[in-house]
């Protein structure tokens, strides 16, 4: 059924939908599974976020690795929508197995059409920064297999134009290191993919409070994966719902258009008409 069902959500501008692969979904706030304490604090967070795309890990899900026993069950999938991931992949053959698993876990969910996947191919487990070469290859293969793609990379203006060109559904470039909570360490980067995009820019890894989700959707992003951020709180289901916020208004701010920027102060009171003038 995927995502179809009706969805109450924060998101003040319904009629701005975010479309990625043919698929419109109303929130722009996608959310991970892993890193909480335990299922019931993800399932509050996934309902306090009203996020409809959800990120799942296909290698710890299939091995039942600590925190995913069970999570195919926590998650109503005729409400959230599959994304599952390449996690723990370090080359483009290993990410595009994985993806093929990942198709079928949805298929397990009910997601018959599901054809998503978010790409990530790390061979670093230190510093977990993609790799461009073995992302780029592996887009390109899952492309041809029919994939909606969705691929993480550092911030790179040129990679994210060539695998748009390649036929990615979205491009998802980190704010800074995954977990980190640095927040947005790119932005003239990110303004630049955000720029020249034809497809939705989706900034993942890295933001760690409200205010600097709040900051990627006014620079013009088109949506936010955040896990870390929310999973590691101290209250996971509160901080998902002020990721939420932030990322609704961060959306309108960047519709409404902010004022310029000046070198001197300008009075918001108009100088004629003053008593005493």
């Amino acid at each position: 059924m995927g995502h179809s069902a009706a969805v109450t959500t924060t998101n003040t501008t319904t009629h701005d939908p975010l479309v990625i692969g043919g698929r419109s979904f109303q929130s722009r706030l996608m959310t991970g599974t892993g890193k909480y304490p335990n299922l019931q604090a993800m399932q509050a967070s996934l309902l306090s976020s009203n996020c409809e795309i959800v990120t799942v890990a296909v290698r710890r899900v299939q091995s039942q690795a600590a925190g995913h026993e069970g999570l195919m069950e926590a998650i109503d999938w005729q409400r959230i929508w599959m994304l599952p991931n390449t996690a723990g992949c370090a080359t483009a053959e290993e990410a595009i197995r994985v993806a093929r698993l990942g198709r079928e876990l949805a298929k397990l969910a009910g997601q018959e059409d599901n054809t998503f996947v978010k790409l990530e191919v790390i061979p670093d487990s230190r510093h977990l920064l993609p790799d461009p070469i073995g992302t780029l290859e592996a887009a390109e293969q899952l492309v041809k297999e029919g994939f909606t793609v969705l691929p993480y990379i550092n911030a790179d203006p040129l990679l994210a134009k060539r695998l748009e060109e390649a036929g990615c559904a979205t491009v998802m470039p980190l704010g800074s290191p995954i977990g980190s909570g640095q927040g947005i360490r790119n932005a003239a980067n990110i303004a630049l993919i955000i720029e020249n995009a034809t497809v939705p820019v989706v900034v993942d890894a890295g933001l760690g409070v409200p205010s600097e989700a709040a900051q990627a959707m006014e620079m013009g992003a088109d949506a936010l994966l955040i896990n870390s951020a929310i999973a590691l709180s101290g209250d996971p289901a509160a901080m998902a719902r002020a990721m939420a916020l932030a990322c609704d208004a961060g959306r309108t701010a960047f519709h409404a258009g902010r004022l310029p920027m000046r070198q001197q102060a300008q009075a918001s009171s108009p100088m004629a008409g003053r008593v005493g003038t």
